[in-house]
């Protein structure tokens, strides 16, 4: 068993743009760590209070999470905090190194995983 975490900043509060980043974020987390679908045991999303438009959920199921139990929540809307993001935690069924997948302006929140030789 793998907890994986994840993170992608959406270009503005629409269906299009949440899916967009959204199903992005669901292809690399499972390319990334070598996973299918059903090795996925649960998935939690959250999003900042500014996402409103989509479940994150519905684009994940776009992409082929269709069999994953998910929920999607709302962040703490910590004053400063970056916008528009959309966090993943997921629960898999396999063996491996965990590659935490944080994407487009979410890099900056985990800054030690995209760190240049």
């Amino acid at each position: 068993m793998r907890g994986l975490r994840g993170a992608t900043q959406c270009s503005a509060n629409t269906v299009e743009a949440i899916e967009d980043a959204v199903t992005e974020l669901c292809r690399e987390l499972t390319s990334r760590n070598q996973l299918e679908p059903q090795q996925i045991v649960w998935a939690i999303f959250t999003v900042t209070h500014d996402l409103d438009a989509d479940f994150p959920a519905r684009a994940a199921r776009v992409q082929g999470w269709n069999g994953v139990p998910m929920i999607c929540s709302q962040e703490i809307p910590v004053p400063g905090s970056m916008p528009r993001v959309v966090r993943v935690l997921l629960h898999v069924d396999s063996d491996g190194p965990r590659n935490h997948v944080y994407l487009r302006g979410a890099q900056a929140l985990r800054p030690d995983l995209h760190v240049r030789p």
